[in-house]
């Protein structure tokens, strides 16, 4: 079983849901977890207990699966969360996001990267509403032309009431 097909099976029988593996320098094995869509609005952020319980269940399965790692590291998406799966873009669609793609578009002045706001998915095609030089344009895409994509940080700062 190839690591992210094992590091997702063991995140989502934990109850979460697993964003993006990666793997960086001096053998750091970095794991983004998050909520289902529907359990989101009932369990809230993900917090330090929660990356604790993934951390300490997945320390056992990669040493019992023999996976070589030296650090392993548990976070959530943060606020800039990767957009990497059809369900990514179906639970964001009406948020903010950037995308980037692997070819220039000629036909929007052949540019990779686009900030927009996500539209619904059909079928396999993914869009994103952007602001044109020409005024509102729609960008359409499919998984296998973007190189990669975000949500767009979105921050509320409310003051405190005295």
């Amino acid at each position: 079983m190839q690591l992210p097909q094992l590091i997702e099976m063991t995140v989502s029988g934990l109850g979460y849901e697993l964003v993006d593996v990666e793997r960086a320098e001096r053998g750091l094995l970095r794991v983004y977890i998050d909520f289902p869509a529907e359990d989101v609005a009932e369990k809230g952020p993900i917090t330090v207990e929660d990356c604790a319980t993934v951390s300490h269940q997945l320390s056992h399965v990669l040493t019992v699966e023999n996976v070589n790692y030296e650090r392993l590291e548990i976070s959530s998406p943060g606020l800039d969360r990767p957009l990497r799966k059809m369900a990514d873009f179906v639970r964001f669609a009406g948020c903010e996001a950037i995308v980037k793609l692997r070819v220039a578009m000629p036909e929007s002045n052949n540019r990779k990267s686009f900030q927009g706001i996500l539209q619904a998915p059909q079928d396999d095609k993914l869009s994103l509403e952007f602001e044109s030089k020409d005024g509102p344009a729609l960008l359409e895409f499919t998984l296998a032309d973007m190189d990669k994509a975000h949500l767009v940080p979105q921050v509320v700062f409310k003051g405190r009431k005295a």
